[in-house]
């Protein structure tokens, strides 16, 4: 089986889902072990048209042979749809995705954090009067939100969002630049910023084995709970 034959994926969701225990698993209560059906050729060649570049092999032939979105690692793959005539992805952090720079290289091989610049918040005990240390803390996180993620989509050019872990974490495919084809964690939330998400052997994972890492993962768990 090569790593972009996806012929045995829903076989295997549909043995989750019947699965006693498979309800504990992570996320699960969400996607349902279920995924959308397949792009057509046609659908995918008009996303691809509209985004202006060719997803990664991997991706690329999970959404043409498994589904365009659902069952998958946290709570699940974001679908990709076209609502209005225009696609797009759909899930809590998939409007993070900015649809028109994927085609523009996303830069880093290495892991980096916009918020390593940040001075440490203000200390009370450095402050007069309450009002103060009120302003300070104000201003401070304004900076902070001026400097990281959410208010500078230039960090994540050419990144598409496609699952979340909760708590505002996230995971995204690297689409263009020298990283193409990788996986991504987006942990700024909690001031981690980006890095690349590695294999046991510390290479970094490309679409299909993250996918079934989690696949393997979420089968092991259940399978040791049936037994």
């Amino acid at each position: 089986m090569t790593r972009s034959d996806w012929a045995d994926v829903r076989e295997r969701l549909s043995w989750l889902a019947a699965a006693s225990g498979a309800g504990e698993v992570f996320g699960s209560a969400s996607h349902g072990w279920r995924l959308e059906s397949p792009l057509e050729a046609d659908d995918l060649a008009g996303l691809e048209a509209q985004l202006r570049i060719e997803l990664p092999g991997e991706y690329r032939s999970f959404l043409l042979q498994a589904g365009c979105g659902g069952a998958g690692p946290a709570y699940g793959l974001f679908p990709v749809r076209r609502p209005k005539g225009r696609w797009q992805w759909e899930g809590d952090g998939a409007e993070l995705t900015d649809l028109d720079t994927l085609d523009q290289p996303f830069p880093h091989v290495e892991a980096f954090n916009p918020a390593y610049d940040l001075p440490a918040p203000p200390d009370e005990a450095d402050f007069e009067s309450i009002e103060e240390f009120n302003a300070a803390e104000d201003a401070y996180w304004e900076q902070h939100d001026t400097v990281v993620f959410v208010f500078h989509p230039r960090h994540s050019i050419g990144l598409l969002y496609l699952c979340h872990l909760g708590c505002a974490y996230r995971e995204a495919l690297v689409i263009s630049g020298p990283a193409r084809g990788q996986m991504w964690a987006d942990d700024t939330a909690g001031d981690g910023g980006f890095r690349p998400l590695c294999d046991d052997d510390g290479k970094p994972l490309g679409f299909a084995r993250w996918y079934r890492r989690w696949l393997e993962a979420a089968e092991d768990q259940v399978s040791r709970g049936i037994r």
